[in-house]
């Protein structure tokens, strides 16, 4: 068996970036930048008023001035004159600030007779102006990689982007093998359950951004592992789910030797999850999941998610761990790295006390994996933890 660690290495090293496309920016939500984008115009592309006011020069500032109102400058409509000595025009929040002010009163701190206005005795010093350029100039980019969320997509908008170079969505296929298996919504025999780990996948790879194809379910035979295998040949990931242990009627690695597959790995030492595989199979890379349902998704969270990152041309890293206090006392690890399902709460991570890997209902009530490295020695509650979030 090798480690969580060494397996990473080794299913990064199956796998590389997706090639590029260009999307329009209404549709660059959730995909990763392939490149650095530079700004195509300076925001503010001109000195803004930040308050409705009055416009004037700075130097003329004082308790009880007073100023003859010559125009008005709203956003989207500027002020095509100069403002001069005793002079200010109306400005209103987003407005160009005219030629020759630099210094706006807001509505406030003025009282207004007509067209003459006279200031306040307490104005202070904020000149109340966004400068041209405050928030980025032409030229300035965004850089790559990186996920695009809304504030993302905002600025691109901003600058001005209309069409975003974006890494392409891995087709991942999802192939789920065993006799016992039917769809949701048929009606199983008696020794038949759900296939339920297909949809949980599903929807993790969705989440990520990439692509999901449930093929149908490959049947405990060679020629339907087969003939499911080579319907998937033309993905960009291969996932199967089951099948890779050692049983009598465990197939997949067998079948994928006999179809070329160049295994990289096989078994992983951890919990849940020991029955893992990975290699290429006809140039695809290829991750063969066990079958429990918690244990192909905690590997879910654990390798196929950092890998399809990876894909999408983010940096080839581990999920994200964080660190809190235990809430509780736990007893000392075994030989393999374990990832407990657990409870975020107010006095730190709790570990389920029931750990099984066929226990859904277990992992959809936690939202976290407490990981426990090899032979951790028994700890105690408030010891500091790592943890990765679901």
């Amino acid at each position: 068996m090798i480690s969580v660690a060494e397996a990473l290495d080794a299913l990064f090293a199956l796998t590389g970036p997706m090639e590029t496309e260009t999307v329009p920016l209404r549709e660059a939500a959730g995909r990763v930048l392939a490149r650095d984008v530079a700004a195509a115009r300076t925001q503010p592309p001109f000195a803004a008023s930040s308050m409705d006011g009055y416009a004037l020069r700075s130097v003329e500032v004082e308790a009880d001035a007073m100023f003859q109102v010559i125009g008005e400058a709203a956003a989207g409509h500027s002020f095509d004159g100069t403002v001069g000595p005793g002079q200010c025009t109306r400005i209103f929040t987003g407005a160009p600030v005219p030629d020759g002010a630099d210094f706006v009163v807001i509505q406030e701190d003025v009282t207004r007779r007509g067209d003459l206005i006279t200031l306040g005795r307490d104005i202070g010093n904020k000149d109340n102006i966004r400068p041209a350029g405050g928030d980025f100039i032409a030229g300035d980019a965004m850089t790559a990689p990186r996920r695009l969320g809304p504030a993302d997509v905002a600025l691109l908008a901003a600058m001005n982007i209309a069409t975003v170079p974006v890494f392409c969505k891995p087709s991942v296929a999802l192939v789920a093998t065993g006799d016992e298996l039917v769809m949701p919504g048929e009606t199983p025999g008696p020794d038949q359950i759900i296939a339920s780990n297909t949809f949980g996948l599903a929807a993790q790879l969705e989440a990520l951004g990439a692509v999901p194809r449930l093929m149908p379910i490959a049947r405990d035979t060679e020629s339907s592992l087969k003939t499911v295998l080579s319907l998937a040949a033309d993905a960009d990931l291969i996932i199967t789910i089951g099948g890779a242990s050692v049983g009598d009627h465990d197939l997949v690695a067998g079948v994928a030797a006999d179809m070329g597959m160049e295994q990289s790995f096989y078994k992983v030492a951890m919990r849940p999850g020991k029955p893992l595989m990975a290699g290429r199979l006809g140039g695809v890379p290829m991750i063969g999941l066990p079958g429990n349902p918690v244990s192909a998704l905690v590997c879910g969270t654990v390798f196929v998610a950092p890998v399809v990152q990876a894909m999408l041309g983010l940096p080839c890293a581990p999920a994200r761990r964080m660190t809190i206090p235990l809430a509780t006392d736990m007893d000392a690890n075994g030989p393999r790295e374990h990832y407990m399902r657990a409870r975020l709460g107010p006095d730190g991570l709790e570990p389920f006390g029931r750990q099984d890997s066929s226990l859904l209902t277990v992992l959809a009530g936690a939202d976290a994996l407490l990981v426990r490295p090899p032979h951790d020695p028994a700890r105690n509650r408030g010891e500091s933890v790592e943890y990765i979030p679901l």
